[in-house]
């Protein structure tokens, strides 16, 4: 089929979709995704994971560090449509218009609840019982564009950010093609947001992660569940970091902070959470039998909220 359409993403969640993208009859003129950057150990340079897809698959790709640099070369694809997931820039009105049909975006949540940067880890942190994708027209304000198909599914109860993550961008991948010829068939209507409805998840901060066992042992697992596996949530013992990666809900019950038993169960504000998996700052992962072989954490331990 001879329709011109680009593609613009980054992480991990966009790669079923470009991949469908990729399979399909349509063509991709090229793809554009955030440069290289320095990763946290080591400085080594690494690529994002839809820079190394388009290398692996032999996609044209552009890592401009703003993409209104490579406005002309947009504008020579004589594009009939932009598809955008988890890009992570801005697009301004000098790039908008530069597509026939305009910049769709898969978006991990059910507009106008949860725009922002981090809709799937708020979705979770909150104990939303459901989430889906939103497929919108890209506008100049964020995550404000009028919408023609929200997508719903449930969310699981030992579901985290990981796990969801991978259910959304698949749904995002079975969606997107239909959605595409719709749109290039001028056969789909879009329609305005009620933004009186609109709920905001910014950008989550690693100092979020931290755990006061003060509160509702229900709101603790949801916290270490939304932020799996980064930043993760945290608690400080001896003045190292422990990352809790697995737990669930036990009805034990003491002082808040204190360890109930000699298999990770912690007391909090009520309830109690039982851990399966953590992880000491500097070392890997561990299941809890493996990790209490060689720790001080022991029945009768008070974590406090330091």
């Amino acid at each position: 089929m001879d329709k011109k359409i680009a593609f613009l993403g980054t992480s991990e969640f966009a790669l079923p979709i470009l991949k469908s993208l990729y399979e399909s009859e349509y063509k991709i003129s090229c793809v554009f995704s955030q440069p290289p950057r320095k990763s946290n150990r080591g400085q080594k340079i690494t690529k994002s994971a839809v820079h190394k897809m388009c290398e692996s698959l032999s996609i044209p790709i552009k890592t401009p560090n703003k993409i209104i640099e490579e406005a002309d070369f947009i504008k020579s694809l004589d594009l009939d449509l932009a598809v955008v997931v988890a890009y992570g820039q801005i697009l301004s009105d000098d790039i908008l218009h530069l597509s026939k049909n305009g910049f769709i975006n898969i978006h991990a949540s059910l507009l106008p609840r949860w725009r922002g940067a981090a809709p799937i880890q708020r979705s979770l942190i909150n104990m939303d019982k459901i989430t889906g994708i939103s497929i919108m027209k890209i506008n100049n304000k964020l995550d404000e564009g009028p919408v023609c198909n929200r997508y719903t599914i449930d969310i699981e109860s030992n579901e985290n950010a990981k796990s969801l993550s991978e259910k959304l961008s698949k749904l995002g991948s079975d969606k997107i093609l239909e959605n595409i010829k719709k749109i290039l068939d001028n056969n789909i209507i879009f329609k305005d947001q009620d933004h009186s409805k609109a709920t905001y998840a910014k950008k989550i901060e690693k100092i979020e992660g931290k755990i006061n066992w003060k509160d509702k042992a229900e709101n603790i697992i949801a916290k270490i569940n939304g932020l799996y596996p980064k930043p993760g949530a945290w608690f400080i013992f001896e003045n190292e970091r422990y990352r809790i990666l697995r737990a669930n809900l036990s009805k034990k019950n003491s002082k808040f902070g204190q360890i109930l038993d000699n298999e990770l169960t912690i007391s909090c504000g009520s309830n109690s959470i039982k851990i399966f998996e953590l992880q000491r700052e500097g070392r890997k992962a561990q299941s809890t039998r493996e990790f209490l072989l060689g720790s001080k954490l022991r029945e009768g331990t008070i974590l406090t909220n330091e």
